[in-house]
């Protein structure tokens, strides 16, 4: 076994209880009974943070130290049905608000968060665990998002045809759908609800936003930030809670579209559900992310490539590299690849040195040292077993290192499933190149290393995956394209963000007009054609 290399640096902070609110960044969507008691999370209802009346709560845990960060409520009903009214009133003096006054809250929305970055990440730190630099990426990435909704207007114009018969015109125009809700995952608390309000407000819709009951600060602090810009009380409303949350939301009738990211198990549940309501739904999901490495890649850089997309943020990322076909002489890349991930911190995300924090809990922990171990008993080779990690002054951490599994095939279990912080190696034979990548029944993403364009261009068009990297290993689309995922990754019809974002926000309405002044030539019940006058 392979240890990892360890090494401690200075805390920038150890989230106590006391010094939770200036961790978190702000204390108006918090309420607390008692000086002592946790801080618990309000939900933001018609412009206000209101304490919910729920009995039952949900403990969001530092999983770097498992101390108690906050309570969640489970949402009552009636406090849910408040939300949607809430949007439900707000929408129609926010729809007959002009497109420009919209942009210009997303463009006041961008400048808070910049300002607001470092809050924003120590949070996402605090709660979710990840190491402060990718807890400043997870909110720029979403930031980018605002700034493309920033243009909106230029996204929604719409199309027009003048006298298409004898005086008639027609034209068509986007409008928005009424309420809408998102439902977003753990692994990026910034980035995902980003991904979904901003293209939905700046497209005329109200939203009612239901974030991870493991890390919700980050949209509380964003809610908090989108207010301060100007967004109308109503038009962003906050709901927390569990399943039955998310089943409202998938019930209620005055909801008219759902986005979500997360499992395939809620994924689907939320899509079936949803759609038999007569719902838009765009689900992205579960991911099993494949490399291709040719033998003539860059040696250097693609072994940093795949270290730095198989491992970093935990794995805890849709689009992580966690499976890598080695085609040629696999023994040097592995080698490679095994040096470069022993040599990796495993730290809290807070300290200085760390290059990868914790899973986001003690449950996920244990489903990942159970698969890795399934692979073992299934004829793998461990080359390196993260599982034993102890981080100093951290020991109740959920810590798993870099692992990495070779001689895998695609009938074992550890491959199938979606896993964190693993490496599965599956085969060095050239036949198999693309074959495993059709096996896997996820489609999010799949990336090849090659100098080779002749290879580069198969590839990209034989692979059935919704991104494809070409030298990149993670290609995620900037947000003038759209996340685009295949198979069981995505379950509906227009992708998040981009113009798809635009188009599953918005509904076409046509118009047809007639301007002229002609004498009358009686009642014709035959059917009107462009051939007539």
């Amino acid at each position: 076994m392979l240890k990892l290399s360890l090494r401690r640096g200075r805390s920038l902070i150890k989230p106590m209880k006391s010094q939770i609110p200036s961790a978190l960044g702000g204390i108006s969507h918090f309420s607390t009974t008692t000086q002592s008691s946790p801080l618990r999370v309000r939900n933001l209802i018609g412009g206000e943070f209101v304490d919910s009346q729920a009995s039952s709560t949900i403990d969001v845990i530092n999983p770097a130290t498992q101390e108690v960060v906050s309570q969640v409520p489970l949402t009552t009903n009636e406090e849910f049905k408040a939300a949607v009214s809430a949007a439900k009133q707000a929408f129609p003096s926010w729809r007959n608000t002009p497109i420009t006054s919209r942009q210009r809250i997303m463009f006041k929305l961008q400048e808070l968060i910049r300002r607001d970055m470092d809050k924003l990440a120590m949070n996402i730190t605090t709660e979710q665990g990840k190491t402060l630099k990718d807890a400043h990426g997870d909110v720029f990435r979403g930031l980018e998002v605002v700034e493309h909704a920033c243009g909106m207007a230029s996204l929604q114009m719409g199309e027009f045809v003048s006298n298409v018969s004898n005086g008639i015109d027609t034209y068509s125009i986007r409008e928005p759908l009424g309420v809408c809700a998102g439902i977003c995952p753990f692994n990026f608390p910034a980035m995902i609800p980003l991904w979904m309000f901003p293209m939905a407000v700046t497209c005329g819709n109200t939203f009612i936003l239901k974030p991870s009951e493991k890390d919700p600060g980050a949209s509380m602090i964003l809610a908090e930030l989108a207010m301060e810009a100007g967004l109308p009380s109503g038009v962003l409303n906050i709901v927390h809670g569990s399943n039955d949350t998310v089943n409202n939301i998938c019930d209620h009738g005055d909801i008219k579209a759902i986005s979500f990211v997360g499992s395939n198990t809620a994924g689907m549940h939320i899509y079936a559900r949803a759609a038999a309501k007569g719902k838009r739904v765009q689900s992205n999901m579960g991911a099993k992310n494949h490399a291709i490495v040719m033998p003539d890649a860059s040696i250097d850089a693609t072994l940093n490539a795949l270290v730095a997309a198989g491992f970093g943020a935990a794995g805890q990322r849709c689009m992580a590299l966690s499976t890598v076909v080695f085609v040629g002489d696999s023994k040097p890349w592995l080698e490679g690849l095994v040096e470069r991930a022993n040599s990796l911190k495993v730290n809290a995300g807070s300290e200085p040195d760390a290059d990868l924090g914790p899973v986001i809990s003690r449950q996920a922990k244990d489903r990942i040292c159970r698969l890795i171990q399934t692979g073992v008993a299934s004829g793998a080779t461990l080359v390196l077993d993260g599982r034993n990690v102890v981080v100093p002054g951290y020991e109740n951490g959920n810590f798993v290192g870099p692992t990495i599994l070779s001689n895998v095939n695609s009938n074992m279990e550890c491959y199938e499933v979606d896993i964190c912080n693993l490496y599965a190696i599956l085969s060095d034979r050239r036949k198999s190149l693309v074959l495993f990548c059709f096996a896997c029944r996820y489609g999010n993403g799949a990336s090849i290393f090659t100098t080779s364009g002749v290879a580069a261009r198969k590839f990209q068009n034989d692979i059935e995956a919704g991104q494809v990297g070409i030298n990149v290993p993670i290609p995620v689309p900037l947000p003038f394209f759209s996340f685009t995922g295949a198979k069981a990754s995505f379950a509906g019809d227009l992708n998040f963000y981009g113009k798809a974002g635009m188009q599953f926000y918005t509904q076409i309405k046509t118009v047809t007009q007639q301007w002229k002044d002609l004498p009358s030539q009686g009642v014709s019940l035959a059917m009107p054609t462009s051939q007539k006058s």
